[in-house]
């Protein structure tokens, strides 16, 4: 007994020594802004080491690739990343050499033909006579993505974890959001000096995009909450998670960028909804108190976060300016890009209009070059019939693996990620395309007695 007390010590005083570290690489680049580029480069050395090393006998690519997704936008936030595509590329590169050492399952052809069906929308693409568009700028922006996502998902399709690992896995993303978090509150102590209205706000998202700041941070979020109420064992634990998804929620709120923050809010909900549903009667008489904690947690950090920007926040969730009219535009802009995205669509059925060909088309129609932030539309507009195809795989498979795999808890959080980011934030950055790899996983609560060595 007094060992097991020993070793739960020393899992704590692991993990808050990983969070202190993070911290300080915070302070550090925030000091340093050039070792940010130090940064990203030996992460994937060291992390190319350890699988090596391995051979991947642990799934170490999975780890890699999560800790990549975590840390993009504090990368891009501060100057560290060498392209956008950068994180992209990397997870691709850790989830092809975890197929080298791992190999895949033969049952995932279904993403090979999910990458198939681009094919068309490039070629579209390249039969263009365009002296003004940059062909390759354009594949590499719209399609590193979709390809990121089928390449992490033939790795993942069925691949046997533990639910213990999974967890691991959130933590693994979850370390660098904690530098993002710290990075926000060295760069805008005061939230009340910079909020002026209630447009997404540049200063209190350290300077970069708010749109991928919060998506990052409403991804955070899910991941101290899943910590904090499934495995915090002792009150040092439970006091560290409170307090991460207490700052984490309460920074990606004043970004004042909404889609983020209600994904990690519906994330949260679809767990508790599940853990409820398979819960025992016991059960679900002890998560009436944890239904009660959150909701209590919800209405404190809503409460001042609303009193740090003088209400303003109130006003930007119930979509008004700051004078308290109501836009007429309920999406930022969002709106207009869809309809012109199913308009050509429309007229473009079969074929679509080549992929990466929508900023240029939507110039042309409405007078302005705007990119994108709905994947489900931008597929549709680019890749016509293909497009249609390639949704209905990525909308079906994971819940067809879903039937005979009741154990992924965090099935339900990880699918309504993907599909809540792509609707406002396309897949600007890898996040969406990991998580959607994760739900489909084969998660085990247990290891079966006769069948330890097929975990590895």
């Amino acid at each position: 007994m007094n060992i097991e007390i020993a070793r739960m010590k020393s899992k704590s005083l692991s993990y808050s020594s990983l969070i202190l570290i993070h911290i300080i690489i915070a302070l550090i680049i925030f000091v340093v802004p050039f070792l940010s580029k130090i940064y990203a480069l030996l992460i994937p050395i060291f992390g190319f080491l350890i699988v090596v090393r391995n051979q991947n006998k642990n799934n170490e690519v999975l780890f890699v690739a999560a800790y990549l997704v975590g840390v993009e936008v504090f990368l891009r936030m501060t100057g560290g990343n060498f392209n956008n595509e950068y994180v992209k590329f990397l997870v691709m590169f850790f989830m092809l050499l975890g197929m080298f050492f791992s190999n895949f399952s033969i049952s995932s052809f279904v993403y090979i033909i999910l990458l198939l069906l681009l094919i068309p929308g490039i070629l579209v693409t390249t039969a263009v006579e365009n002296l003004d568009l940059d062909i390759k700028k354009a594949l590499v922006f719209n399609l590193s993505g979709p390809f990121c996502l089928a390449i992490a998902s033939i790795y993942t399709f069925k691949k046997r974890l533990l639910f213990s690992q999974l967890q691991n896995l959130l933590i693994a993303i979850g370390l660098p959001i904690v530098s993002t978090v710290a990075y926000l509150f060295l760069y805008n102590p005061s939230v009340k000096d910079v909020v002026r209205g209630t447009a997404s706000n540049f200063e209190t998202s350290g300077g970069f995009g708010p749109n991928q700041v919060s998506t990052i941070l409403g991804l955070g979020m899910f991941v101290f909450f899943t910590q904090l109420i499934l495995f915090s064992k002792s009150k040092l634990t439970i006091l560290l998670n409170g307090v991460l998804f207490i700052f984490i929620t309460y920074r990606g709120i004043v970004t004042f960028s909404r889609g983020g923050i209600i994904t990690g809010a519906v994330m949260i909900l679809a767990l508790l909804f599940l853990l409820y549903y398979f819960s025992n009667s016991k059960g679900k008489g002890a998560f009436v108190l944890v239904f009660a904690l959150t909701a209590l947690m919800a209405v404190g950090i809503w409460g001042y976060s609303s009193m740090q920007t003088r209400g303003l926040i109130e006003k930007r969730y119930a979509n008004q300016d700051a004078k308290g009219r109501v836009k007429k535009d309920r999406l930022g802009g969002r709106e207009a890009i869809i309809d012109t995205d199913l308009k050509l669509f429309f007229e473009n059925p079969i074929t679509g209009i080549g992929a990466g060909m929508g900023k240029q088309l939507r110039e042309e129609s409405t007078g302005h070059a705007s990119a994108a932030h709905n994947e489900i539309s931008r597929m549709l507009s680019e890749h016509g019939l293909s497009g249609v195809f390639g949704l209905f795989i990525l909308l079906l498979t994971p819940f067809v693996l879903y039937f005979n795999n009741k154990q992924h808890l965090y099935f339900l959080s990880f699918f309504v990620f993907w599909f809540l980011t792509i609707n406002h934030a396309a897949m600007r950055i890898a996040a969406p395309a990991f998580i959607y790899a994760l739900s489909l996983l084969s998660i085990q609560v247990k290891i079966p007695e006769n069948d330890e060595k097929s975990i590895d």
